[in-house]
């Protein structure tokens, strides 16, 4: 962690959270690399229409050999059916109470290559909605806007990367 460019000394009980966090802002900031990795159990769940264009609906799993320490988080992905880019991704997650979310991504660009986005995290109004079900209740104006993810001051360094 640094603050205003220097490293800031983190308390024991928040290292964790910190880590957790940055592990997942750099998975979901890389996706959809990272989808063919030996631990990602995929499966197709079908079409889906949002806003009026198709989408293919992907199932993604972990294996816990090599799924890291969420592997039992259940992904949805719908990738667009023309650009084959992941336009949306819905989760359920377990750590620190569990829960589900729906990410919408937008304002795509590239830097040496590599594809980011930004992304609008919703969160639905229960929690008995099915994650399978988020992109049915996006459409239906059903989930919460929770935050904004928004990656700034992008820096690739190649060779740094594999």
């Amino acid at each position: 962690r640094n603050l205003a460019g220097k490293p800031a000394m983190v308390a024991d009980t928040m290292a964790v959270k910190y880590a957790n966090s940055i592990n997942s802002v750099h998975y979901f900031a890389r996706l959809p690399y990272g989808l063919n990795d030996k631990a990602v159990m995929k499966r197709y769940l079908g079409e889906s229409v949002i806003a009026g264009k198709t989408y293919h609906k992907i199932e993604v799993t972990f294996q816990k050999e090599g799924g890291g320490d969420d592997f039992d988080d259940i992904y949805v992905y719908w990738f667009n059916k023309i650009t084959n880019k992941p336009d949306y991704l819905a989760y359920e997650f377990l750590v620190d109470g569990g829960g589900k979310r729906f990410r919408k991504a937008l304002n795509e660009r590239y830097a040496e290559g590599i594809r980011f986005v930004d992304y609008l995290n919703y969160k639905p109004a229960t929690q008995e909605v099915s994650v399978y079900e988020l992109d049915s209740s996006f459409m239906q104006n059903e989930l919460e806007l929770l935050s904004r993810i928004e990656l700034k001051d992008i820096q690739v360094n190649p060779g740094n990367y594999n």
